[in-house]
């Protein structure tokens, strides 16, 4: 079935800096529905069972931020103390949970022909430096990986979307009740 149902989270980067209108607009623009909405202050025990904790997943985000790191020319063994992608990984899902809780999101549910799809190309690559202009991170979003690094944090990237229609699906009913949901 083409029409399909996918989470978006407008993290705290772009709540702080105003954006909820014009990106929410972005979405709505590009045909998409809202069916579900809602402004909330993730606690650190929402955001830690948010993202996954699986050694797979800690691997994936650590060779991730080893390659960056590559790319900087930054040593993690002399920023971190490790270059165990599985230790990165923990570092990382740390620093999203600090990151997630350090303000308001506005978590939305959005529903159109291949969502996921659309709405992955309307944000862009997760690496602002990368997002082309057109995305929302590309036209927006102020940061990079190398400023991140020194800094100690994760990316400002100003949103969240799901992957895959299963992540949707997982990701949705984690943020919104059944009944949240409208039809329309």
């Amino acid at each position: 079935m083409p029409i399909e149902r996918t989470l978006v989270l407008l993290k705290p980067d772009a709540v702080r800096r105003g954006l909820i209108g014009e990106l929410i607009s972005r979405f709505e623009r590009a045909g998409l529905k809202i069916v579900a909405m809602k402004m909330v202050w993730a606690t650190p025990q929402q955001a830690e069972r948010f993202y996954p904790s699986s050694e797979e997943w800690f691997k994936s985000a650590g060779s991730k931020l080893l390659r960056a790191y590559q790319e900087l020319g930054v040593d993690p063994k002399s920023r971190l103390g490790t270059d165990d992608p599985v230790e990165l990984g923990k570092y990382i899902k740390k620093k999203l949970i600090e990151y997630m809780t350090s303000g308001p999101i506005v978590a939305m549910v959005l529903e159109g022909n291949r969502a996921v799809e659309v709405v992955r190309k309307l944000v862009g690559p997760t690496a602002p430096h990368s997002a082309p202009p057109g995305t929302i991170r590309g036209d927006y979003s102020i940061d990079s990986p190398d400023l991140a690094a020194e800094e100690g944090r994760v990316v400002f990237n100003l949103v969240h979307a799901s992957d895959s229609r299963e992540e949707a699906a997982r990701e949705i009913s984690f943020w919104f009740k059944p009944e949240e949901i409208y039809s329309y």
